[in-house]
């Protein structure tokens, strides 16, 4: 196995831990802060995505009866991946949700608000 892969693993783990934490905070924070959060979540997001090509490509260079244990340990790490990123999108809409309510008042955006049978044409 190559060190580089075994690096890569590393840089995965501590980025995508970071990424965990930062995205249970994002509904907890409100204004500024919380838009940067996003934004940094995001960039740390493309980071874990470019580790995940270095990884591809070193499991490619593995001698053929080498790789199916790194071709599993990759998929589970992209699993993750996709899982971390649903999490993020969860957290982004209840972010959207929430800035909504706070420029449109707290029952603007519900369709309650307004009468039966009477809807926006």
């Amino acid at each position: 196995m190559s060190s580089d892969f075994e690096a890569y693993e590393q840089d995965f783990g501590t980025l995508t831990a970071e990424i965990t934490n930062k995205i249970g905070r994002i509904p907890k924070l409100g204004g500024e802060e919380k838009t940067q959060l996003v934004l940094n979540v995001d960039k740390q997001l493309e980071e874990v995505r470019e580790l995940m090509e270095q990884m591809d490509l070193e499991v490619r260079e593995l001698p053929i009866q080498s790789r199916g244990m790194y071709q599993s340990r990759l998929k589970s790490y992209k699993g993750e991946m996709e899982k971390l990123e649903k999490d993020f999108k969860r957290s982004r809409i209840a972010y959207s949700d929430e800035v909504r309510n706070e420029l449109l008042g707290e029952d603007a955006g519900s369709s309650e608000s307004q009468p039966k049978g009477q809807g926006c044409f």
